[in-house]
Parts: structure tokens; C-alpha cells; sequence
């Protein structure tokens, strides 16, 4: 009897000790998929990306990084109406609202501005939550061939899509570089390319990807 005990010991250890490097592999594995930041990064921003359309809106008046405040408010009109993905249609004419993050101004060397845009602003007063990241910014120019204006939604095509996540695009009329990303809380951050201030006339066009902001 004590034998037989003895016997039911050992194998009992035995297969404890195999279940050891096993449950260890396990950890390391788990481990490894929580301490990558890249994938469950990148998987978050597609999931955002694939939410948001693309939109196209104009700078109402001109934005001087000399001239505004972390805080101060700005506002851009849609060219074009969007649909939202699950959400309503912001018309044509419908305003963006959006906040200087960061960004004091520094006439004398080169400067930088970070905005967030978190509202949209329908003509009967209802306000949308929104999430929008500016995926382009193009100066107004010099008009076209025959010296017009162009309006913005017709200054260029808006040709972002889900699969982009992160955009450095730079303007050399404007002097502009902007910087954004999709998963970040910031719609983007302009900076300038040129000794001086940021500075983005009014009728410049800003490109966007947008999406509606559900509630945590």
C-alpha cells in the first residue's frame, strides 16, 4: 500500500514538472502581446480609421500663431456635406470647432501650433461630438489660370483612407508642415517650415478624416 502510494507521488511530480516550462511559455507568450505596443497600437488606429470619411472644410478666418492663445477657439466651414457613419449628415456650411492645444508664438524663429477639433455645429444649433484629424492643409494660392479663387473643397482632392494612419505632408506655398495622426487626441500639429510664425490664410483648405465621438 505504501509502495503503491509512493508510486502515485512520483508520477504526480512528474507531470507537475513537465506542466511547469508549459505554463511558463504561456506567461512569456501573454507577456510579449501586452509589452508590444506596435500591434495593439496600430490595431486601435485601423479601428478608429475605419470609422471616419473623408471631409473638406475652409478656414473661416486667417490663423497667425502670433495672434492666438492655447485655448482660443477656431473654426472651419464644410465645403461639401458628409455623411458620418453612424451618425447624422453635417450639411454643407456646417462649422467645425476647434481648440489651440499648444503652441505660443515666437515671431523670431519657427513655430508650432497643435489643434484639436471635438465639435460640429449644425445650423439649427445641435451640436455633434466629433473626432477629426487633418490629413491636409493647402494655402488658397494664386487662383486659377485666369486669377479666381479656388474654393476650398476644390483646391485639391481629398484622397485619404482607412489604411492611412499617419500623415507629414508639407505646403510650400503656405511654409506649412503638418503632422498627424489617427489615433492621436489632437486633430494635428502645424508647423512652420520658415523662419517665423505658423500663418494659414483665411479660404485655406483644410483636409480631413472624421468620425462621430461616442461616448466613453
Amino acid at each position: 500500500m505504501k509502495r503503491e502510494f509512493a508510486t502515485g507521488l512520483a508520477v504526480a511530480a512528474i507531470a507537475f514538472t513537465l506542466l511547469i516550462p508549459q505554463f511558463a511559455q504561456a506567461r512569456a507568450v501573454d507577456d510579449s502581446k501586452a509589452s508590444s505596443g506596435d500591434i495593439p497600437s496600430t490595431l486601435g488606429q485601423r479601428e478608429k480609421a475605419q470609422l471616419m470619411v473623408p471631409a473638406q472644410a475652409a478656414l473661416t478666418k486667417t490663423l497667425d500663431a502670433r495672434k492666438v492663445q492655447p485655448g482660443q477657439q477656431i473654426r472651419i466651414t464644410l465645403s461639401k456635406s458628409v455623411q458620418l457613419k453612424d451618425g447624422p449628415e453635417l450639411p454643407r456650411g456646417t462649422e467645425l470647432i476647434g481648440t489651440v492645444v499648444a503652441g505660443p508664438a515666437n515671431s523670431n524663429s519657427t513655430s508650432r501650433l497643435e489643434l484639436r477639433f471635438t465639435q460640429a455645429v449644425l445650423k439649427s444649433g445641435k451640436i455633434v461630438p466629433i473626432k477629426a484629424t487633418i490629413v491636409g492643409v493647402h494655402s488658397p494660392g494664386s487662383g486659377d489660370i485666369v486669377g479666381h479663387p479656388i474654393a476650398a473643397g476644390n483646391q485639391a482632392p481629398n484622397n485619404w483612407n482607412s489604411q492611412i494612419l499617419e500623415v507629414e505632408q508639407t505646403d510650400s506655398e503656405s511654409g506649412v508642415q503638418l503632422q498627424s495622426k489617427i489615433a492621436s487626441e489632437n486633430s494635428g500639429t502645424l508647423v512652420s517650415t520658415k523662419k517665423g510664425a505658423v500663418k494659414l490664410l483665411a479660404g485655406s483648405e483644410f483636409a480631413l478624416a472624421i468620425s462621430v465621438e461616442k461616448d466613453s
